[in-house]
C-alpha cells in the first residue's frame, strides 16, 4: 500500500486550482518565498483543502435528514477518488483526524478549556485506535500495544475533560469542595 502519488500536483497546479475557485492564499513572502519547495506546496494544499471543506460545509443542508444525505454524497465522491484500497482510506482518515486534533487543540493556547481538551482527546483516541488496528493487521504486537496505550490515556483525558467541564458549570463538585482531586 502506498499513499505516494506518482504524479503529485505542483505548486503551480495547486495555485491554478485555487485561482479557478477564486481563492488566493495570503501572500507572506517572508514566510513563503516562491521557491520554498515542498513546504510552500503543502501550505497551498492546505488552502485548497480549506476551500473544499468550506464549500462542502456551505453546500450541506442543516437539517438532520438532509445533512446525512449530503454527507453521504460527498463521501461517495471521496471514495471514487481514493479507489478500492482500504489501507489508503485509513491513512487518509488518520491524517485528517491528526489535522482535526491540531485544529481543536489551539496550539497557541497555554491551557485548553475542558470541552476542547475532551474533544482533542476524543480525536486522538480515534487516531490511536485506528493505528492499533493497522498494527494488529500487520502482526506488529508491540506497535499494537503502544497504540492501545495511547488510546487508553486519551480515553482517560476525555473523561477528565468532561468532568472538568461539569465542574465549570456547577454540575459536579470541584477541588475546592475537597471531594475532587
Amino acid at each position: 500500500m502506498s499513499t505516494r502519488n506518482e504524479r503529485p500536483a505542483s505548486a503551480e497546479q495547486i495555485r491554478a486550482a485555487l485561482a479557478a475557485l477564486a481563492v488566493e492564499p495570503a501572500a507572506e513572502p517572508e514566510k513563503r518565498p516562491e521557491g520554498s519547495g515542498d513546504g510552500h506546496r503543502l501550505r497551498l494544499l492546505g488552502s485548497l483543502l480549506a476551500k473544499t471543506e468550506l464549500e462542502i460545509t456551505a453546500a450541506t443542508r442543516l437539517t438532520e435528514e438532509g445533512e446525512v444525505e449530503d454527507v453521504l454524497e460527498t463521501l461517495l465522491g471521496w471514495r471514487e477518488q481514493l479507489g478500492a484500497e482500504p489501507g489508503i482510506e485509513i491513512n487518509v482518515v488518520t491524517n485528517r483526524l491528526q489535522r482535526t486534533a491540531l485544529q481543536v487543540s489551539e496550539p497557541e493556547a497555554e491551557e485548553l478549556p475542558p470541552g476542547r481538551e475532551a474533544a482533542f482527546a476524543a480525536v486522538m483516541t480515534a487516531v490511536y485506535a485506528l493505528g492499533a488496528q493497522l498494527h494488529a493487521e500487520r502482526g506488529d504486537t508491540e506497535g499494537t500495544r503502544h497504540a492501545l496505550s495511547g488510546a487508553e490515556e486519551a480515553l482517560i483525558d476525555i473523561l477528565q475533560g468532561m468532568h472538568d467541564l461539569r465542574v465549570a458549570i456547577g454540575d459536579a463538585p470541584g477541588p475546592q469542595d475537597g471531594t475532587d482531586g
